[in-house]
């Protein structure tokens, strides 16, 4: 029997419609990029299809060997602990069909080339008489319990601040780590910068996402002598795509590798040493598949940005 290939993308899911919209159109321009392959996807929470639906309908197609891609930046608890709990439960359930976990977006030349193009755009309406040596690069992350995906925002802050040659930059993250934006905000309107630059790491738009945005229109409001300009997130940039479908080259040349040198559920990092060897388990059961805010009619002000250990930041408003 011939083996037949299907690419799952696994999302992480939000209660933000836009959000959803936005990563079905990234899996229809994946689809487009694969016509080879059978390409579902999936959301780890909130949103439908959850993820076995996904899994279930390549299965359905005849599909025989699924690749499952994550659909995020970032190796935090959802690709190293939610993910591979999703994917290895199907998996153990269905033991005819090969199931292969791909690897995240990670820090990437690509993505740092889709970083620079949405920073360029946002420049290119802004004052020409201010420099980029003017210019504060504040880079928002996600924002999680892990420091490995945290210092990650890191490095990508540092990576477009010398290659695009800003003054300075800055790191702030939407929720759970330190500092979150409104307070980086406070700090860099002081540092004497004429621009600052708002930039969101962040594949999709969502609850989050509007609201780093918020915090720039009232530091904004606040600062009139300082220019504050919203950057575009990721998005479905052409680069972004190309490193989709190069996670999926990888898995199928077997040249899939995870960043665990840092991970604290494997190495005794600084601060996390009692979390080494912490079971693997999903931890999502009670927000997989429950709908978006159009399912609901509400708004529940709660986009989970976690990452592991339940040690929520005072952003969570669990309105269940």
């Amino acid at each position: 029997m011939s083996e037949k290939i299907g690419v799952m993308i696994c999302g992480h899911g939000s209660r933000d419609v836009e959000a959803t919209t936005e990563f079905a159109s990234l899996a229809h321009h994946l689809a487009h990029r694969l016509p080879a392959y059978a390409v579902e996807s999936g959301y780890l929470e909130f949103a439908r299809p959850v993820i076995k639906d996904g899994l279930e309908a390549l299965k359905a197609k005849g599909v025989t060997r699924i690749l499952a891609v994550p659909g995020m930046l970032f190796a935090a608890g959802h690709v190293k602990n939610d993910l591979p709990w999703e994917v290895n439960t199907f998996a153990a359930a269905h033991p005819g069909l090969t199931v292969q976990f791909g690897r995240e977006l990670a820090v990437d030349p690509k993505l740092l080339a889709a970083a620079a193009a949405r920073i360029d755009e946002a420049l290119a309406g802004a004052d020409p008489a201010v420099s980029r040596k003017d210019t504060l690069l504040l880079v928002v992350g996600r924002g999680t319990n892990d420091p490995d995906a945290n210092s990650n925002v890191s490095k990508v802050a540092r990576m477009l601040w010398e290659g695009m040659g800003f003054g300075w930059a800055e790191t702030a993250y939407s929720g759970v780590a330190y500092p979150l934006v409104d307070q980086a905000l406070d700090r860099a309107v002081r540092l004497g910068y004429r621009r600052i630059v708002v930039f969101p790491y962040f594949l999709f738009t969502g609850i989050l996402v509007k609201r780093i945005y918020a915090w720039a229109d009232e530091a904004a409001a606040a600062h009139p002598e300082i220019e504050i300009v919203k950057a575009p997130y990721l998005n479905d940039h052409p680069l972004v795509i190309d490193s989709f479908v190069e996670r999926v080259e990888e898995i199928l040349e077997g040249r899939t590798h995870m960043n665990c040198t840092l991970c604290k559920y494997r190495a005794q990092v600084v601060g996390y040493e009692g979390q080494v060897g912490t079971a693997q388990a999903g931890h999502h059961h009670h927000v997989v598949g429950i709908g978006t805010d159009a399912d609901h009619g509400r708004h529940h002000g709660h986009d989970h940005d976690h990452g592991h250990g339940h040690h929520h930041g005072h952003h969570h408003h669990h309105d269940h």
